[in-house]
């Protein structure tokens, strides 16, 4: 069986953001074994999972994916919304749109320093729509 919910997060300013309390409270009680499968329905924003103790490895992140794809660069076309925009959108590609977690035990069967993140490219991207679908 599959069950799906929508998960409005609130605005967060550009950078890397541990979201995996937002997205446990939203989900509720979980079955006792299956799989989460998280899908954000934009293009300039991200979902990943990765290290959850030390925040200066979401710092790292944003100055790595800086480096990688800086804005502003003098080949870019696509460039009405703003300088973070076409960026935003490779960074996106690059991070990707979904994950997938285990639920073990009625749990998010999560690393023990492993946290689900938003990863948001934008200046001010606003609020972010998730798709939460659990499957039985």
């Amino acid at each position: 069986m599959t069950q799906s919910t929508f998960i409005t997060l609130p605005p967060y300013p550009r950078g890397f953001h541990i979201i995996t309390r937002d997205v446990r409270q939203a989900l509720g009680d979980l079955p006792p074994n299956g799989i989460l499968h998280l899908f954000i329905q934009h293009t300039s924003a991200a979902l990943a999972i990765n290290e959850a103790a030390d925040p200066d490895v979401l710092t790292d992140f944003e100055s790595i994916f800086n480096q990688l794809v800086p804005e502003n660069l003098p080949f870019l076309t696509h460039t009405l919304e703003g300088p973070d925009d076409m960026p935003a959108h490779v960074k996106a590609v690059m991070a990707g749109s979904s994950i997938s977690i285990p639920i073990v035990e009625g749990q998010l069967a999560l690393g023990t320093w492993q946290g689900i993140y938003l990863c948001e490219f934008r200046n001010r991207g606003g609020s972010r729509r998730l798709v939460a679908s659990v499957v039985s």
